[in-house]
C-alpha cells in the first residue's frame, strides 16, 4: 500500500505513534518501500511489476524494579486509524515481558535528519530505462548464438523513518538492485550464471554479462568427470563474498566470549588479535563505501544475538573486522560490548574484503597449472559452529583449468569447508570487485571481494546438479 493510499505521511505516522505512547520509552520505525522488477525466460520478457508498501514497527519499553522490559509489534499497511491499536499492543507486550537482558538507555543526542519530513524516495520502471533495451539486445545475441537467457532484475528503495521518545528523528533511503542471469543450452544440460549488485542499474551491462556466459557454455562443450577430493580451486568474488558474509553473521562477540564459536579462545575469551591469514587481507564494513552505501545508524526491528532494539539510532562507523590478516573486531551491541569488554561495533549492511593483489580472475586462471574454477556456491548450511564448518553445493559451472587455460566443464560437487580455515590456507588473492553474493542475495547484496586461490579445497562428494 502506498503512502498516498494511507493518507498519512511517513514522518507524521511516526510522530503520531510517539504522541500516543504511555510507557517509559518508545521507538517507532516506519519503512516505506517501493519495488520494480523484470523477469524473463527463453530470451523473452515474461512479467514485470511495481509494488509499494509500508511497515510500522513500535518498540515500547517499561522500567521496573527488576529492569527494563521491551515489547515489539510490527504491522504492514498501517493507516492513521490503526496506529493507536499498534502502540497499545506493543505496550501490552512490554508489560507482559520480563526484563530485557539487552536493556540500555535509548540513544539520544543525534542531530535530526534534514530530510525527515520529506516524502519517501521511490523507484519505478524508469530505473530500467537504459537496462531494458540492452537486455533486448542480449536476447537477440543469445538467440543468434544458440543459447537461452533466463533471469530477473529487481530494484527497491526503502525509506526508513526512525523516531524515539528521546528526540531522535532519523531517516535513511536505501536503494537495492540485483540482476541474476542464467544462460542455458537449448537442451538445458548446460547452464552458466552471472549476477550483479547495483544501486540504479546504470552500471549493469547485460550484453557484457551474456558474452561471459557464452564463453562459459563454450567451455562446457567438453565434459570431464572428476571424483570427490581436494583440488586447487579458484573461488570467484561471488563465492568468496557468500563465505565471508556467513563468517560475519557467525562472529558475534558474546557467543565467541562464551566459548560457542570458531572465534572463541581456548580457555576463555575471544581470538581478537590472532592471525587468521598469511595474506594481508582486510575484511571491513563502511556505511559510506562508494557504490555500497548503507545505513549510517542502527535500524533494529528486533533484538537478537548481534542486534538490540535499544541501540536504534546508534551510529554505525567504519570498522575493520580483520585487519591485514589479523582478527581485529567482532560485532557487538552496547550490551554485548559491556559483557565482553570489546569496543561497541554494530554490524553494518555491507562487507568488503581487500588487500590482495591486482590480478583479475582471468589472470589467476592463467597462473594455474591444474585446478578448478568455480562459478558460485549454493545451499550453504552450517555443520559445526565450533569450527564454522559449512557445507554446500557448486552450481552453474565448475571448470577444469590446465596449463593456464580452461579445458572443459567438470562435475558439480558438495563441499565442506570453513571460511576461517580458507583464509588461513589461501595462497593468492586477486583484485577486489563489487559482486552479488548468490546464496545470500535476498538478504545481503552490498559486497566486494577478490577471487581467492585455495590449494586444497575440499570437494567432499559429487553432486548431480547442473
Amino acid at each position: 500500500m502506498s503512502t498516498r493510499s494511507t493518507g498519512t505521511k511517513a514522518h507524521e505516522i511516526v510522530e503520531r505513534a510517539l504522541e500516543l505512547s504511555r510507557t517509559d520509552g518508545c521507538v517507532v520505525i516506519a519503512d516505506e518501500e517501493s519495488s520494480a522488477n523484470l523477469r524473463w525466460a527463453g530470451n523473452a520478457l515474461t512479467t514485470n511489476g511495481v509494488t509499494r508498501g509500508r511497515t510500522l514497527t513500535v518498540i515500547a519499553t517499561v522500567d521496573g524494579a527488576q529492569g527494563t522490559a521491551s515489547g515489539v509489534v510490527s504491522r504492514s499497511a498501517v493507516t492513521a486509524d490503526e496506529v493507536e491499536p499498534l502502540v497499545r499492543a506493543a505496550e501490552a507486550a512490554a508489560r507482559e515481558a520480563g526484563p530485557a537482558e539487552d536493556a540500555q538507555p535509548l540513544v539520544n543526542g543525534v542531530p535530526v535528519s534534514a530530510a525527515f519530513t520529506e516524502a519517501p524516495a521511490e523507484t519505478s520502471p524508469e530505473v530500467f530505462a537504459s537496462f531494458a533495451p540492452a537486455l533486448g539486445e542480449a536476447f537477440a545475441t543469445a538467440r543468434a548464438g544458440g543459447r537461452e537467457l533466463y533471469g530477473f532484475a529487481f530494484h527497491s528503495v526503502t525509506s526508513t523513518y526512525l523516531g524515539t521518545s528521546t528526540g531522535l528523528r532519523l531517516r535513511h533511503d536505501q536503494p537495492t538492485g540485483t540482476l541474476e542471469l542464467n544462460a542455458k543450452s537449448p537442451d538445458h544440460t548446460k547452464s552458466a550464471w552471472a549476477g550483479a549488485s547495483t544501486r540504479d542499474f546504470r552500471d549493469v551491462d547485460p550484453l557484457a554479462l551474456d558474452a561471459g556466459l557464452a564463453r562459459r557454455l563454450a567451455w562446457a562443450e567438453r565434459r570431464v568427470e572428476l571424483p570427490a577430493g581436494r583440488y586447487e580451486t579458484l573461488l570467484p568474488p561471488s563465492a568468496v563474498a557468500d563465505l565471508m558474509i556467513y563468517q560475519l553473521w557467525s562472529s558475534g562477540a558474546r557467543d565467541a566470549a562464551e566459548g560457542r564459536t570458531v572465534f572463541s579462545k581456548p580457555g576463555g575469551g575471544t581470538r581478537v588479535g590472532e592471525k587468521l591469514s598469511p595474506l594481508p587481507l582486510t575484511l571491513r564494513s563502511d556505511p559510506a563505501e562508494p557504490g555500497l552505501e548503507s545505513a549510517p545508524f542502527v535500524i533494529a526491528h528486533a533484538s537478537g544475538d548481534d542486534a538490540s532494539v535499544f541501540d536504534n539510532g546508534l551510529a554505525v562507523s567504519p570498522v575493520e573486522w580483520v585487519r591485514e590478516g589479523t582478527l581485529h573486531r567482532l560485532p557487538t551491541t552496547r550490551h554485548s560490548a559491556g559483557l565482553t569488554g570489546l569496543p561497541v561495533s554494530p554490524a553494518g549492511d555491507n562487507l568488503i574484503l581487500e588487500g590482495g593483489g591486482d590480478k583479475s580472475l582471468t589472470e589467476l586462471v592463467a597462473g594455474t597449472e591444474r585446478g578448478l574454477l568455480l562459478t558460485c556456491l549454493w545451499y550453504i548450511r552450517e555443520v559445526d559452529p565450533a569450527t564454522l564448518l559449512l557445507t554446500g553445493l557448486t552450481r552453474d559451472g565448475v571448470y577444469l583449468v590446465e596449463n593456464g587455460e580452461v579445458t572443459g566443464e567438470v562435475t558439480n560437487f558438495r563441499f565442506n569447508e570453513s571460511p576461517v580455515d580458507l583464509l588461513g590456507r589461501a595462497t593468492e588473492a586477486g583484485r577486489t570487485e563489487r559482486t552479488l553474493p548468490r546464496e545470500w542475495s535476498d538478504w545481503f547484496t552490498r559486497a566486494a571481494a577478490p577471487s581467492l586461490r585455495i590449494p586444497d579445497f575440499n570437494m567432499s562428494s559429487v553432486s548431480q546438479g547442473v
